[in-house]
């Protein structure tokens, strides 16, 4: 792991961001317009979904049974390996899910069956997160930029969504676990975007742990939105040009669905080394993993190095300690 090895001699104390901010006390959407694209209404037939999950099945990691569908959470616990200190967790874990494409290549599939191999690694990391005490957890599924992509596999993803969703939400209900979407949802097909606001609606009380899933999102353009948003503000008089400050801002941005809107750690799978328009105002501040495996491959030896890592970082936001 890139970083990884490197001697740091102090330890992360886990230092509050400067200036905290609560939730925005107003309700707003969490989707904005962008520019337009065609919206999404026809999606691959069954048939075919079940061929890809198929395909997919054997080359994925776990047991037979749990290969073509995304298993529901682990009702035991797993504890916290011996080398990550409890106390020094990250509340927030972001992820770039980066690297489908290329393992289905390696393995001669289709990008669809990467995507499916994908979606046991992101269940398996929520697995770990709810078990080790990280609160919420923020992956990059699809990104403003991805609807150039080839039709067929735009048209797969959002089938994946869908099908992602219906298997999991019983399990999100039950065992606390609250769903957010974040992204312009204007541009889903329109089944999709039901049961996005169903999923929201029925696990808004959920308190154990948060997904947020950035689907169709930009990070210029949630700034641009919240510029736009206060701007609106101080046209009706609502905010006075001198009170417009950081908390203001981060009010209006898409991440104010979350108690811990900034993350602690970013992880981007496959390598490569850049954020690619993934919650560029959050990012300020937060430690950068970049793991060389695909996302398909990642999984709790990944993860613990990760957050191992993490524990070793001396977080100073600016500052500097004596």
């Amino acid at each position: 792991m890139l970083l990884q090895r490197l001697p740091i001699s102090v330890e992360n104390t886990l230092t509050p961001h400067p200036n905290p901010r609560t939730p925005s006390s107003y309700p707003r959407s969490q989707t904005h317009r962008y520019p337009s694209l065609p919206i999404l209404t026809n999606l691959p037939s069954r048939s075919s979904i079940a061929l890809a999950s198929q395909n997919v099945a054997s080359q994925v990691p776990g047991k037979a049974s749990d290969r073509a569908v995304v298993s529901k959470p682990s009702r035991e616990s797993e504890p916290l390996p011996p080398e990550l200190r409890p106390d020094l967790i990250p509340k927030h874990v972001a992820v770039i899910m980066d690297g489908n494409g290329r393992w289905a290549k390696m393995r001669q599939l289709p990008p669809s069956a990467g995507h499916e191999a994908g979606v046991q690694s992101l269940r398996r990391m929520i697995e770990l997160c709810c078990s080790w005490g990280i609160k919420v957890l923020t992956v990059f599924a699809f990104s403003y930029d991805n609807w150039v992509r080839p039709k067929v596999e735009v048209e797969f993803l959002m089938s994946l969504f869908e099908r992602t969703i219906s298997r999991e939400i019983d399990a999100f209900k039950s065992e606390g676990i609250r769903i957010s979407v974040i992204g312009d949802t204007t541009k889903l097909p329109n089944s999709l975007q039901q049961m996005i606001r169903e999923a929201e609606e029925s696990t808004k009380e959920n308190s154990l742990f948060q997904l947020i899933v950035a689907v169709s999102y930009s990070g210029k353009y949630d700034v641009v939105q919240a510029c736009k948003a206060i701007a609106e503000k101080v046209k009706d008089g609502v905010v006075q040009l001198e009170e417009i400050n950081e908390n203001v801002i981060e009010q209006e941005l898409e991440t104010n669905c979350t108690e811990f809107p900034n993350p602690d750690l970013m992880i981007r799978t496959s390598g490569e080394l850049r954020v690619s328009n993934f919650l560029l105002w959050q990012l300020a501040y937060t430690e950068l993993v970049f793991e060389p495996a695909l996302w398909p491959d990642f999984g709790k030896d990944q993860f613990v190095d990760a957050l191992a890592s993490f524990q070793q970082r001396q977080r100073r936001f600016g500052g500097r300690n004596s």
